[in-house]
């Protein structure tokens, strides 16, 4: 079989990842796991090429765990029923499951009793956010565990690593090359991997220089290169740009964006700081910028480059607040601190002391909303640079008044 060369790399022992400190580093969670001798179900999240798949090998490869891999779109349910079938031959087994986001309501009933015996142990792999897409019955019964993108030092670590192996035999390459393999990854170890391969195979005598790497990239380095003007400055510059209220900036970094061809991050980027930066001040602007996305979408490349360049200028020279987001995350901070208290009784369900705004004049009745904990606790401070806003503060300081009366 023609494995990539990515595969080919593939530690089989958890001493050998490059990347992930976080967890596998001296005295890290995984680690002291494997130290331990012991595995629990679990769920890795994050970028793809960051090590996903090749921790959860070399853990089971480290521990000489029995194990099979399913993906929870390709492989059905009679699949499934023989891993479960083989977990009860050998008294246990380890199934490690790519895309465990797409795990429908059949296979899932399927594995719940077995995780919840201990017959199974999962570890599961995606891209998306496990606490966004996965099932709180699997979630639940899983430790999650976010893996870092890595950085440039890592992949450059794991191309010299590469080019000593056998797979690359008579390979010829110089430092500016790896750096520029490293920069153009982006933090994704495997793509990292196949570049070098095309490169290797397509180099006279294997002798990988740069010209022959931008043949076969024609993205732009200065949009990759993180030392310079690199990807996440560029993405960080233009929101900053946009919430600094300076326009000709806030293009230029589109332009650099659009060069790049990252339609998706300028729409992503776009839907934050709507609401992020602009918020309150201009309410209008996030169904503005949605519209946009969806033309966007529907034009592509070049001429997504047109309604771009208009919201891009509307939102630079928008007035801005803050004050939504970060009156919610104070309110998030107290609720992770444990500063909640009780639901007063009357709001609570079915309550009969409730007390109905609309039946009462301008809609307002003064009762108690907030936890007793909470009863003087004031998150939303408004702002007055918008005609919106200053409308809010008025409505929000005259309830104010007549709960003080």
């Amino acid at each position: 079989m023609n494995e990539p060369l990515a595969i080919k790399l593939r530690p089989n022992n958890i001493n050998e990842i490059i990347g992930q400190k976080h967890l596998l580093g001296k005295d890290r969670i995984i680690t002291n796991l494997v130290k331990n001798n012991k595995l629990f179900s679990m769920i890795l999240y994050g970028k793809p090429g960051i090590g996903k798949t090749t921790i959860a090998i070399a853990l089971v490869k480290t521990l000489n765990l029995k194990y099979r891999m399913l993906n929870a779109v390709i492989n059905n349910k009679k699949d499934f029923d023989i891993v479960v079938e083989e977990a009860k031959l050998y008294n246990g087994m380890i199934v490690i499951m790519d895309e465990i986001h797409r795990l429908n309501k059949d296979k899932q009933d399927l594995l719940l009793p077995y995780l919840e015996s201990g017959l199974i142990i999962l570890i599961g792999l995606t891209t998306s956010n496990p606490f966004h897409k996965i099932n709180p019955a699997i979630r639940s019964r899983c430790q999650i565990f976010e893996l870092n993108e890595l950085e440039t030092k890592d992949i450059k670590k794991a191309i010299n690593k590469a080019i000593k192996t056998e797979y690359l035999k008579e390979i010829e390459i110089d430092n500016k090359s790896i750096d520029f393999i490293a920069e153009l990854s982006n933090g994704d170890l495997r793509y990292a991997y196949n570049l070098l391969e095309v490169a290797y195979y397509s180099a006279s005598k294997h002798k990988i220089n740069l010209d022959l790497i931008k043949k076969i990239n024609s993205k732009p380095m200065s949009f990759h290169d993180k030392n310079e003007s690199g990807y996440y400055d560029t993405i960080s510059a233009f929101q900053k740009s946009i919430r600094g209220s300076d326009v000709n900036a806030s293009l230029h970094y589109l332009a650099k964006l659009i060069e790049a061809e990252d339609i998706d991050i300028i729409c992503r980027r776009l839907i934050v700081i709507a609401y992020e930066d602009i918020g309150l001040a201009n309410p209008s602007i996030g169904p503005k910028v949605i519209a946009v996305v969806n033309a966007v979408e529907r034009l592509g490349l070049p001429e997504c480059r047109i309604p771009l360049s208009n919201i891009v200028v509307e939102m630079a020279l928008s007035p801005k607040s803050n004050t939504a987001h970060v009156a919610l995350d104070i309110a998030i901070n107290d609720v992770r601190m444990g500063l909640i208290g009780e639901v007063p009784e009357h709001i609570r369900t079915n309550s009969l002391n409730y007390k109905y705004p609309h039946n009462y004049p301008n809609n307002w009745v003064k009762q108690q909303y907030l936890p007793n904990k909470l009863i003087n606790k004031k998150y939303y401070v408004p702002k007055e640079n918008s005609k919106y806003e200053k409308s809010l503060k008025d409505i929000y300081e005259n309830i104010e008044k007549l709960k003080s009366n």
